[in-house]
């Protein structure tokens, strides 16, 4: 393998340098935590006489609180750094950043409110420049990512701290469609490997035919850039498929659903049908996380056990209508219900033996939805669904993830407390004057309120038709547990309906093989992942047997 990291004369002499990438100039990118937008930024990459300037912008709300007048990274003709500006204001605080690279070093001059200091970092030649208050930095990285393959390394520096190594994991194409064209990306898997004791910090980027930059996604900081219309609700990208699948549009309350339907190859018909609900969060009708198509790698299997299965793309995300920043979990269920009316009137499908397939929130979703059409849903399949009110959860998600923090027990207290107070106030409309503003643009929706309050024991008591719970015994977001109550829910109605649990051994909440369940273990589990097949065949077997003629 060629090696990357060479000297400034062997970069010049040996390596033929990718195309430098066609970047429009003032390209606009919105930024993302938590799935939800905190501003942009206006990203340039420019030619000059002599070599490349990446230039922008931005704004950026809270948490991220940074507002940049202006910053600009300049390279020479072979994209070896020669300087970097970055001029904002950081949480209140007016700070310059001024960098110059001599071959060997970064020499930094930072300035806190007019107060400078000194400070030199060793660097290599040919070193990335990304500094934390300016993402679309990122754009020389995929300048150096052209043409590499898996296992390359491309050094960084991350100013003003330290340069680090990024590992190249893998390299795959997608294609992601918008209004106006289809755009062919290639989308790397990448490594950041800080120095310990923070360890290797997974983060994706997306780039288009010419190496521009169209994506950044850091999973562990719930943090993400996007083109604008990339980013736009009428995008999706479309890296899973399956043979025989046929995009449909499906009328709803007001506008249209987006998805797909996949019939088994030479089956007679009418044909059973099942639809999937993904979970929380802006949920394409793949259901992607961490790279891993949850959903599509479910329809295979279902498809291929004999069942027509329709994945949707929830409101509001990929080629959905509708607007998210108002939905309710009573909303997505009425989302679920044209669904169901939609395939009651194919001819391909069976309308006595619909049954859906909820994952995660998707569950509590997939439950409202068959209480409120006894008759038109025959059968129902809870996949690491939660039973209790979502305000317990929230809570028993927060202090499995200080464990794993190890924080001291003060401070350890003082966080719970903090979401039990944020939780109380959303719940109740009041006591936000006593809570940070970040935490009620973040907490104080029509979604959260809902999914705090929603009980599923009474969803549960609503419902008629048979249910099949399966349960991943590495799940650490839901956990096992909640698979059991869910049963007594089930088996405490006023029905003769079956129910019945499944669990898996060693698969976590994204129902595939793992060895903690952690969160944090999803990015390294790679774009090989797979569905456990045990998840498909439970499902299968049990929907053939409650969806019987």
């Amino acid at each position: 393998m060629l090696a990357v990291l060479l000297t400034a004369t062997d970069v010049a002499a040996q390596v033929a340098l990718p195309p430098p990438p066609s970047q429009e100039p003032g390209a606009s990118f919105l930024v993302f935590f938590r799935s939800q937008p905190i501003g942009r930024e206006e990203v340039t990459v420019a030619r000059e006489p002599d070599g490349w300037t990446v230039r922008g912008t931005s704004r950026l709300g809270p948490p991220i609180d940074i507002t940049s007048r202006v910053a600009e990274v300049v390279y020479d003709l072979q994209w070896r750094p020669k300087s970097l500006l970055v001029d904002g204001v950081v949480r209140g605080q007016d700070v310059t950043l001024k960098t110059t690279f001599d071959g060997t070093k970064a020499n930094s001059v930072i300035s806190v409110q007019g107060a400078p200091q000194l400070k030199a970092d060793p660097v290599s030649a040919d070193t990335v420049v990304l500094p934390n208050s300016f993402l679309g930095s990122y754009a020389a990285l995929t300048v150096r990512l052209q043409g590499l393959k898996p296992g390359a390394e491309v050094k960084a520096y991350v100013a003003p701290q330290a340069e680090v190594t990024i590992k190249l994991v893998a390299v795959t194409t997608e294609r992601i469609d918008t209004p106006r064209a289809q755009i062919n990306a290639t989308k790397y898997s990448l490594l950041l490997v800080n120095p310990p004791p923070a360890g290797e910090l997974p983060l994706n980027l997306w780039a288009g035919p010419t190496g521009n930059l169209l994506r950044l996604s850091i999973p562990s900081q719930t943090l993400e850039m996007a083109r604008e219309d990339i980013a736009s609700a009428a995008s999706r990208t479309a890296a899973f498929s399956l043979p025989g699948d046929e995009a449909v549009t499906i009328p709803a309350i007001g506008f249209n659903l987006a998805g797909t339907i996949t019939k088994p190859a030479n089956a007679k018909e009418p044909l059973p049908a099942l639809v999937l609900i993904g979970g929380s969060g802006p949920t394409d009708r793949d259901e992607t996380v961490a790279g891993i198509p949850v959903f599509g790698q479910l329809a295979r299997d279902l498809v291929a056990a004999g069942f027509i299965v329709v994945r949707y793309d929830k409101r509001g995300v990929g080629q959905s209508g509708g607007r998210s920043e108002s939905v309710t979990i009573a909303d997505y269920a009425e989302d679920a219900r044209s669904v169901v009316r939609w395939l009651e009137k194919r001819k391909d499908v069976n309308k006595e033996r619909i049954g859906l397939v909820g994952h995660s929130e998707g569950a509590l979703v997939a439950m409202l939805t068959a209480g409120r059409e006894r008759g038109k849903v025959s059968a129902i399949a809870l996949v690491a669904g939660p039973s209790t009110d979502g305000s317990t959860i929230v809570l028993e998600q927060q202090k499995h993830l200080l464990d794993q923090m190890k924080v001291d027990a003060v401070q350890r207290a003082e966080k719970v407390a903090l979401q039990e107070k944020v939780n109380a106030a959303v719940i109740s409309g009041r006591g936000w004057q006593d809570l940070p503003e970040a935490a009620r643009k973040v907490a104080d929706t029509p979604w959260f309120y809902s999914f705090l309050t929603f009980d599923p024991a009474r969803a549960m008591r609503d419902m008629r038709q048979p249910v099949l719970i399966v349960q991943g015994e590495l799940d650490t977001q839901v956990k096992p547990y909640h698979a059991d109550k869910l049963l007594e829910f089930a088996k405490a109605r006023k029905t003769e309906a079956i129910a019945e649990v499944v669990k898996v051994p060693g698969v976590n909440h994204l129902l595939v093989p793992a060895k903690t369940g952690e969160v944090t273990e999803y990015p390294q589990l790679g774009s090989d992942a797979t569905v456990a097949p045990q998840i498909g065949a439970a499902i299968a077997a049990f929907m053939t047997k409650a969806l019987k003629d």
